[in-house]
């Protein structure tokens, strides 16, 4: 992968990124990283890029005749237009995230303005992303490059020596990563955990990722509605809450919609008392029968997308419904809020349902 700095300090970047590991895949050719001098585009002998700002004000604004120029000259060597990335604290903040979108790139240009920032104009006519590390204002946007760079060549292919490294760090998953040990076993009457001496490697990665939820929970809460856990580890979490938060509503939310699942299927075939409801129950063929009904129902209605157990009594509605949720969390592909969302909106779908009865 191929980094460009676009920037007034080249020696500051090349130097931080040439040590450690950025700096042995760059030996290694696992990537370059190529930083451009932007006073070498300055039309002015002294090598000046910046004036004062239109208007008034305090400090001064780079040009945006070397920026493009320095731009442009890099497309025409390359022959590629390149995504630029220009840092600045107005740009969305950086994270595990956007760097795994930026590593599936071929080449990254990384643009850095200095003082009061960079003329408007050159900002419209080549920037594509505009990043930022925090809310807060630095000199100058090396530091920040320099640190987006590092995150993201250890996504690239060669660059780790272990390569499952880079995938169950901190924020896999939207977790933080559980905590490490090494020698010695005991440590000023601290001693390792008894598991991870153990060698039952079902029984560690079990301890790790429980670790994982916890950490997360005492140090960044706020990123637990993102992160994949299957119903057990959602059990574990509430848990360590004190209580079923977040299993207790997505019971009533399957309640709600059990119950209007329900509510349909007796309004449509007139089924109203405790007696008739347990006869359907018992009698699978008719409730199979209903079950294609009740998709009929849905096509006349223009709502064709599947909803779980339409046509059953609510219990077994419920028991389906918890059971492909079950499924859905262990896969992984979406989150317990995810599932939340979706049963709201099947029950809001019923409700159109039964508007035509």
């Amino acid at each position: 992968m191929k980094f460009h700095i676009l920037t007034l300090f080249p020696e500051m970047v090349m130097n931080g990124l040439g040590t450690s590991i950025t700096g042995r895949a760059m030996a290694s050719g696992a990537i370059s990283v190529d930083a451009i001098d932007i006073r070498d585009y300055s039309k002015d002998k002294h090598r000046h890029v910046d004036d004062a700002p239109y208007g008034g004000g305090a400090g001064m604004v780079m040009q945006p005749g070397p920026v493009c120029d320095a731009y442009e000259d890099l497309c025409n060597r390359t022959g590629k237009k390149p995504r630029v990335i220009y840092m600045t604290p107005q740009g969305r903040v950086f994270n595990q995230s956007i760097a795994e979108e930026l590593a599936q790139e071929e080449e990254l240009v990384f643009l850095c303005g200095h003082y009061e920032g960079i003329d408007e104009r050159a900002l419209e006519l080549i920037v594509t992303d505009y990043l930022s590390v925090g809310d807060f204002v630095l000199t100058g946007g090396e530091l920040p490059a320099m640190v987006m760079i590092d995150c993201i060549s250890r996504l690239v292919p060669g660059v780790l020596n272990n390569e499952v490294s880079a995938e169950v760090e901190s924020f896999h998953d939207n977790l933080l990563e559980y905590p490490q040990y090494t020698r010695p076993e005991v440590f000023r009457g601290k001693e390792v955990p008894e598991v991870l001496l153990s060698g039952h490697h079902k029984n560690i990665e079990e301890w790790r990722r429980k670790e994982s939820i916890r950490r997360t929970l005492e140090r960044r809460p706020d990123l637990l509605p993102g992160a994949s856990l299957t119903l057990k580890e959602h059990r574990y979490l509430d848990s360590l809450k004190g209580g079923e938060d977040g299993l207790l509503e997505l019971e009533e939310i399957l309640d709600g919609y059990a119950a209007e699942a329900e509510r349909l299927f007796c309004k449509r075939d007139g089924i109203c008392g405790q007696e008739d409801r347990a006869a359907v129950q018992e009698d699978r063929a008719a409730v199979q029968e209903d079950r294609q009904s009740a998709r009929e129902d849905r096509k006349v209605s223009g709502l064709t997308g599947p909803l779980p157990g339409l046509g059953e009594p609510a219990p077994r509605i419920k028991r389906r419904a918890m059971s492909e949720v079950k499924k859905l969390l262990a896969l992984g592909g979406c989150t317990l809020n995810d599932v939340k969302s979706y049963y709201k909106v099947c029950k809001a779908r019923l409700k159109l349902i039964q508007k035509d009865y």
